[in-house]
């Protein structure tokens, strides 16, 4: 035994050196105040831990919430807010082993989406088609239903989650762990599950660890291209041709057993104070297709506008690849590329699904609000839309889940970042308000769920403008945004796995009231 795993789980309080960093998370727009914060290393610390927190008396009765922490990208309030008075660090729990008891690999809540594939994929050949950004906790990126570069071609996270182990709180407030399979005896257990497939971290408990089977092998290698065009080269008709090729280009290749339907892309919509519009894209180098179709994917939207392709010359919200030319590498060498999560800094964050190409109300708005019309005189090079290619294997789910968005071919994230202290805080947070608002202005200003070209929103980019009727007047509520069909079931897991709503925040499943 080592001289740190004898040591009790770690208390840091007010007055520690390490307070002010373990009390934040990725986005500094929230900083938290807890009476502490506890670093738990096993299941069974994480369950006493939790047991203590809801049994103490709050010193301050505005401070109430009970929070866990595994990466700290929560972009809202959620985990560090004003309102927080313990949260509970899992990112000391990180192990990434095979359980052959469970015949699947194990991985414990705290490990980051880098820290999985540097090590579940050199021993095992797997990977799970998790995200880019390689800070990302799998606490909350794998019930959220994470999603990432692979995705298009193996689905996403939750749809290779046999199991979840979770510290529960029953109406008396006592805390036990437990593990739910996806074919567990039980209903509720296997309903437990289901709510962890999509139906966002934080709502029902405290999860500690995963299993995972049937995942799939990547790609021994990969075809990875990065290029950029000059904004002062556009014209509004070849940035609607560039953005209308983009969404056809995946409306036309979803079939994930083809090269087309592997390829992954992002393309980066900046602000026109960046100069430039980016584009990242990865196809699998072992389909004997995939170098022709990266060609033709690139010539489908540069050749046919005036611009021409150039190398990226700045950070265009998580990313910076410098490379014009496509290059072969494997897997695990791309995604080490790839992995990046920005620079520390304060954000705001808004996401849509699409189900079809982008409309012609939809384009102008974008076109005039990156600042060819409205916010002229804006100068942030790090306020942008990323247009994520989507569909194809997540559209083909291997089972049912709670992620309910599968018909989508394009999912879009609005972000908009600042620094510390930066006096134009508020002018960053309009301008991502306005251009949302603006381009869905046809749905009363938000993506709605199952509409004709829209399908809501993704849980795992959380916006709390949605519950507020000045930025969604859409009639849909949040919780259908987000879940759509699945909001009522999930409702009914938390009345039943958290009948104390320990877990709250602005945007947490809603307990259904028992039936008399």
């Amino acid at each position: 035994m080592s001289e740190i795993s004898a040591l009790p789980s770690t208390v840091v309080r007010c007055g520690d050196k390490r307070y002010p960093a373990l009390s934040r998370g990725f986005n500094q727009r929230w900083i938290a105040e807890p009476e502490y914060v506890r670093l738990l290393r096993t299941p069974e610390e994480a369950r006493a831990a939790l047991a203590e927190a809801v049994h103490e008396k709050p010193a301050n009765p505005a401070r109430t919430r009970i929070t866990v922490k595994s990466g700290g990208h929560c972009y809202e309030d959620f985990v560090c807010g004003d309102d927080v008075r313990v949260i509970l660090d899992v990112s000391p729990m990180c192990d990434v082993s095979y359980d052959g008891a469970m015949r699947a690999y194990c991985v414990e809540a705290g490990a980051t989406n880098w820290h999985v594939y540097s090590h579940l994929y050199p021993i095992s050949g797997k990977a799970l088609p998790g995200g880019s950004c390689y800070s990302v906790g799998l606490g909350g990126h794998v019930p959220a239903g994470g999603f990432g570069l692979l995705s298009r071609q193996h689905g996403l996270t939750v749809d290779y989650l046999y199991a979840v182990e979770v510290a529960v709180v029953d109406k008396d407030g006592n805390v036990e762990l437990v593990v739910a399979k996806r074919d567990s005896k039980e209903q509720v257990l296997r309903d437990l599950w289901w709510a962890h497939t999509g139906g966002g971290g934080g709502n029902f408990g405290l999860v500690t660890r995963f299993w995972f089977r049937g995942l799939p092998q990547p790609p021994e290698h990969v075809l990875l291209s990065g290029l950029a065009w000059d904004w002062k080269d556009f014209t509004k008709d070849e940035f609607a041709m560039l953005v209308r090729s983009y969404g056809e280009y995946f409306r036309d290749h979803q079939n994930p057993s083809t090269a087309s339907g592997k390829l992954f892309a992002m393309l980066k919509l900046n602000h026109v104070s960046n100069e430039q519009i980016g584009l990242l894209a990865q196809v699998d180098a072992d389909d004997p297709d995939g170098p022709q179709v990266m060609t033709d994917f690139v010539a489908a939207l540069d050749g046919r506008i005036g611009p021409a392709a150039t190398r990226m010359r700045s950070v265009m919200g998580e990313h910076f690849v410098h490379m014009d030319i496509p290059r072969t590498m494997p897997w695990l060498t791309a995604t080490q590329a790839l992995n990046s999560s920005g620079e520390i800094r304060c954000g705001k964050y808004k996401s849509a699904y699409l189900r079809k190409p982008f409309t012609d109300q939809q384009i102008n708005a974008m076109w005039a609000y990156l600042g060819k019309e409205k916010y002229s005189d804006y100068v942030n090079k790090q306020a942008l839309i990323q247009v994520d290619s989507y569909g194809g294997a997540v559209n083909k789910p291997l089972r049912q889940t709670a992620s309910r968005q599968r018909d989508s071919i394009l999912k879009l994230q609005y972000q908009v970042y600042w620094t510390q202290n930066d006096v134009h805080e508020d002018t960053h947070i309009a301008w991502i308000r306005d251009i949302y608002k603006a381009t869905f202005a046809a749905t009363g200003g938000v993506p709605v769920a199952d509409g004709d070209t829209t399908d809501g929103c993704y849980i795992g980019y959380p916006d709390a403008d949605l519950n507020d009727g000045r930025w969604n007047g859409s009639g849909q509520s949040w919780e259908t945004l987000y879940y759509k069909d699945a909001y009522a079931k999930l409702q009914e897991v938390k009345r039943h796995w958290d009948p104390r709503d320990v877990f709250r925040h602005a945007q947490s499943i809603r307990s259904v009231q028992a039936k008399k």
